[in-house]
């Protein structure tokens, strides 16, 4: 028996971007055609007049960055005293801020890998620069480590190599399972990345008015022709590359939960570790896909290739792994009752209570009372402002949650006699607002220099709609189609 479509009124004013039979919003906005789609894209990237306000982003972000060298230079030429890890705080912002930044990138590997092997096409407006976003995460993280090690210009010795020394790497230590981890989701992300732009990369070959960025966008594109082997190789390549990201969107924050669940110390020697980290991961990853995501929409006029379908969808991701997060918070406090252990019970005593315990209560209030109670609503799952509020809100949050994670356990541990606090210093500061201006610095550039929205799969979807037979539209994707 069929079933009827939702049932308007006649003279009710139907949304454009709503989907009349389903009551959903579109993926791509109705009138598109694949020329459209090109000019919108490339022209981004290939016109002669630059914003000035791309400029003054670009400098302000350039300025902030400079803590990142500044900061570097004074600890390489004084050391990590001038952070403020102490004893037995040994663990700060540098690996609270490495375990952030690696979260934020897990994002870009869900969309471009697991969401491509299950076919949902409403990646494709928002892939590539969340891969972008991987990327540049990855490399805000990977600079805490390295300096974290104390002399890092031997971190080389991490590395597996045969040296005169006879010194190997301890494989026991977490330490080494997180340089394999981060390195090989690294190559991996770049790869996928790249892959990904090839076929655009051609387009703006073929488009490009001046010598130069014809030769640059021409090696770019390795030869890239749109023949059918080609496009053969190329989706075969992708679907391999997603095959082989997906585990790392598990494994890679699974590893990291190690350094702490390998530990012997309570709130940290648990089971949960993995599954929570990787749900924390993705809900933080998804929070800063809307943060640049919103603004890149509004500011190139993007509106109608990331739909409200993106923000209600992504909302809708951020609601299951947040709930995952709080089922997490939740069997910590559990178990560190029923374990009838005094050193959980205390460690979970003294993060609500203790000295630091405004900082479970922040995470509590913008980890889980703000974003749960609210993205149940519809209405509010596609306000842009709310969503870019909130995914600011997301990530103080999940930045908190390593904060409590890593500061209350260390800071107070079996022996009353040891226990101390932790300060951070000017420094400690410094360098993590340095890595923001790094990060926005590098996004800039890209926005600028590469398609962030990967043309060929946007035309993908236009051939499988609905088109007006003959006339001069016929390319032309009507409402019914999309």
């Amino acid at each position: 028996m069929a079933t009827q479509g939702p049932i308007h009124d006649q003279n009710e004013v139907l949304d454009p971007m709503l989907d009349p039979r389903t009551g959903e919003y579109l993926v791509i906005a109705p009138g598109h055609t694949f020329k459209s789609v090109t000019q919108k894209i490339a022209g981004i990237v290939l016109t002669p007049n630059t914003p000035w306000a791309w400029f003054g982003g670009l400098f302000l972000a350039a300025t902030v960055a400079t803590g990142v060298v500044i900061g570097i230079t004074w600890l390489v030429l004084k050391g990590v005293g001038i952070w403020g890890v102490t004893i037995p705080g040994a663990w700060g912002f540098a690996i609270i801020n490495f375990v952030w930044w690696i979260g934020i990138g897990h994002a870009g590997t869900l969309i471009s890998a697991i969401l491509l092997l299950f076919k949902q096409t409403w990646r494709n407006s928002i892939n590539r620069f969340a891969e972008a976003m991987t990327i540049f995460a990855v490399c805000c993280a990977g600079i805490y480590p390295l300096l974290h090690v104390g002399r890092p210009w031997l971190a080389y010795w991490l590395m597996p190599y045969p040296n005169t020394m006879n010194v190997w790497p301890q494989f026991r230590s977490p330490l080494a399972w997180d340089v394999f981890a981060v390195s090989t989701y690294a190559t991996i992300s770049v790869v996928f990345w790249y892959i990904g732009m090839i076929p655009d990369f051609g387009t703006l070959r073929d488009r490009a008015k001046l010598p130069l960025a014809k030769y640059i966008y021409g090696i770019l594109s390795l030869g890239w022709r749109g023949s059918t082997r080609h496009w053969i190789r190329y989706e075969s390549a992708s679907l391999l590359l997603a095959g082989l990201s997906t585990p790392l969107v598990l494994s890679v924050h699974t590893t990291i939960s190690f350094d702490f669940a390998v530990a012997a110390m309570a709130g940290w020697h648990t089971t949960i570790f993995p599954p929570y980290f990787v749900a924390g991961a993705v809900y933080s990853g998804f929070a800063m896909v809307l943060t640049l995501a919103i603004p890149i929409r509004k500011f190139y006029h993007l509106e109608d290739l990331v739909t409200e379908r993106h923000l209600d969808n992504m909302a809708k991701v951020m609601l299951a792994t947040g709930s995952i997060v709080a089922y997490g918070y939740g069997m910590e406090v559990f178990m560190s009752w029923y374990s009838a252990s005094h050193w959980e019970f205390f460690m979970m005593w003294n993060r609500m209570f203790g000295p630091m315990g405004w900082g479970y209560w922040m995470l509590i209030l913008t980890n889980i009372a703000i974003p749960l109670s609210t993205l149940w609503f519809r209405k509010l799952r596609v306000n842009v402002l709310y969503l870019f509020i909130l995914s600011f809100i997301v990530n103080i949050g999940m930045w908190f949650e390593r904060f409590v994670i890593v500061v209350t356990t260390l800071y107070r541990d079996y022996l009353p006699s040891s226990w101390g606090t932790y300060r951070a210093t000017k420094w400690d500061y410094m360098l993590f607002i340095g890595t923001w201006g790094m990060f926005t610095c590098l996004f800039l550039l890209f926005a600028r220099l590469a398609p962030m929205i990967p043309m060929s799969e946007i035309k993908m979807m236009l051939p499988g709609t609905k088109i007006h037979p003959g006339g001069s539209n016929a390319e032309e994707v009507t409402q019914e189609a999309l």
